[in-house]
């Protein structure tokens, strides 16, 4: 009996998270240095230590990775993207950098991540990115976004 209520709420939970509207949840970026790493150990400290050594010595960053964290159900009939927005020293308000990415679903109901990476000369000609605004799109009609302080 307890099984059954167990399969029960379980299921009620997935049912939730496939019906949920789409979000973004978290937007996180993360420099990379020369082999492509953010950080040296799966350690949070350990990102968060590397980061602060990248950020103190640029000559080391050879770009920039936006870690994107969404939830919501994929449709069937049209492919979903996640669209970054982001302004920079070099270009004006006007003309953000965009980058774009088709989501994929995973194996599991729930949140999903998508990485953005913007590295190499393009990173270098760009300069350092002022503010970002992340965009979940069906189609081209917005069903989430989520902005970083100074958009």
């Amino acid at each position: 009996m307890r099984t059954f209520f167990s399969l029960l709420l379980l299921s009620l939970g997935l049912t939730k998270v496939l019906a949920s509207e789409p979000r973004i949840i978290k937007v996180l970026p993360h420099l990379l240095d020369a082999q492509g790493r953010h950080t040296l150990s799966p350690s949070l400290y350990e990102r968060d230590a590397y980061q602060a050594i990248l950020r103190k010595n640029p000559v080391q960053v050879s770009g920039i990775r936006y870690d994107i964290q969404w939830q919501g159900a994929l449709p069937k009939e049209k492919p979903m993207h996640i669209r970054l927005y982001l302004r920079t020293l070099a270009h004006e308000t006007s003309d953000p950098i965009i980058l774009e990415e088709e989501l994929k679903p995973g194996w599991l109901p729930g949140s999903h991540w998508a990485g953005l990476k913007l590295t190499g000369t393009a990173f270098r000609a760009v300069g350092e990115v002022q503010a970002w605004k992340a965009v979940l799109l069906d189609g081209e009609k917005v069903v989430a976004h989520q902005e970083s302080f100074l958009w």
